[in-house]
């Protein structure tokens, strides 16, 4: 019996140590099993870090001064980025994409930049420009005081050379119909891609027909020294004025708010932005001002004088003949350019120009056709100042 207990003891003695042994074991393997998965996020880690670093090195470490590599930009540049015109005239943007870009203006007056105000020439035109070589010597010298636009049918390319002032200055456009709300949209179009340039301040739209009548410098002034916008707005109560207004236009538009004028503006940059940002008479006019309506003749007359009416000179500065009737004004060849025609144009009548009586009206005219350009550039240099 005390050796069966005695066997028994044993066997509990011998099953007591042997789980003492297995004890130490079990917790080893727990303990390598951590070791290992502190070693493998340890690599990780470090692996990370080193491709980390080395991504980051350009931005962490700059060269000494005095190094080929280029230094970190300036305040400045940054702003010039910002500031800068594009190179070309012509974006992918969608006309709303557009509108909505242009219409960005600072609260602030003051520039914190130097910036030379700038005038942007909008050419408004179904295909070439017969009367290019004038304007070429017009703005010959006069670097970095204008810019160009180019607003062509859609499938026109104009052929010019890289030192031509009208090289690649074509806008994405779109086909226009004489008297139709089109017409208004290439020259919002024409606007907003001008007020892309943040230097420009005098946008003066023109077709393929006008010419410049004085030098850049006296035009450059003209505009520079004005308190107003030249936009004509007039109340006609005849057939082709008030004759032409659709009741449906209220409560936006009233009947004696109705205006008419010439299609040729030139405006500055803070009625340029009232223009493109306009969303209140546009849908109107585009709906009830048609067919014989011609938005081109009301639609910017009547909504600038509701508007801002104390900005407006209510003159155009382009000089047309009307005299001859018709439903356009006439047009000059060779034959018609004279020194005695050209000065005429020039001074031949008065009007207000900062609440001043001045003979100088006009900075431009039309309509020249191509065979006038030749005698245009004879008389250039001697009677309109520039050539």
């Amino acid at each position: 019996m005390q050796a069966r207990v005695a066997s028994m003891e044993d066997m509990k003695e011998a099953r007591q140590a042997a789980q003492g042994r297995l004890f130490p074991t079990g917790m080893l393997k727990l303990f390598l099993g951590f070791l290992l998965l502190g070693v493998g996020l340890s690599a990780a880690g470090m692996y990370m870090a080193r491709h980390t670093l080395a991504a980051a090195a350009p931005a962490l470490f700059r060269p000494c001064l005095g190094a080929s590599s280029p230094s970190p930009p300036s305040p400045a540049s940054d702003l010039d980025r910002w500031t800068r015109p594009p190179a070309r005239a012509r974006h992918a943007m969608a006309d709303e994409e557009l509108l909505w870009r242009a219409s960005f203006a600072p609260r602030v007056r003051a520039y914190p930049f130097p910036r030379v105000p700038k005038l942007a020439f909008m050419f408004l035109t179904r295909g070439p420009l017969p009367l290019a070589p004038l304007w070429e010597r017009f703005f010959r010298g006069h670097e970095g005081r204008y810019s160009v636009y180019v607003h062509a049918l859609p499938s026109y390319r104009g052929n010019y050379t890289a030192d031509s002032v009208f090289y690649q200055r074509d806008v994405a456009s779109k086909v226009t119909e004489w008297g139709q709300m089109s017409m208004c949209d290439a020259e919002r179009r024409l606007l907003a891609n001008a007020l892309l340039d943040i230097s420009n301040e005098w946008f003066v739209l023109v077709s393929e027909s006008c010419i410049p009548i004085f030098d850049f410098n006296t035009t450059y002034e003209y505009f520079q020294n004005s308190s107003q916008s030249f936009v004509m707005v007039f109340d006609d109560p005849g057939p082709y004025g008030r004759g032409r207004y659709n009741y449906n236009m209220t409560p936006e538009v009233e009947l004696t708010q109705w205006r008419k004028g010439s299609q040729w503006f030139e405006v500055d940059r803070e009625l340029a932005i009232e223009i493109i940002r306009d969303t209140r008479y546009y849908p109107k006019f585009k709906e009830f001002c048609r067919p014989h309506c011609y938005v081109d003749e009301h639609y910017f007359p009547t909504m600038l004088m509701i508007e801002a009416p104390q900005s407006l000179a209510n003159r155009s500065i382009t000089w047309v003949d009307w005299s001859r009737g018709g439903a356009h004004p006439a047009t000059f060849g060779r034959r018609d350019i004279t020194e005695e025609f050209l000065k005429r144009v020039q001074t031949g009548r008065t009007c207000l120009y900062n609440n001043q009586n001045t003979t100088t009206c006009f900075l431009f005219a039309r309509k020249f056709a191509p065979s006038a350009l030749e005698p245009l550039l004879e008389l250039a240099p001697t009677v309109l100042g520039y050539g």
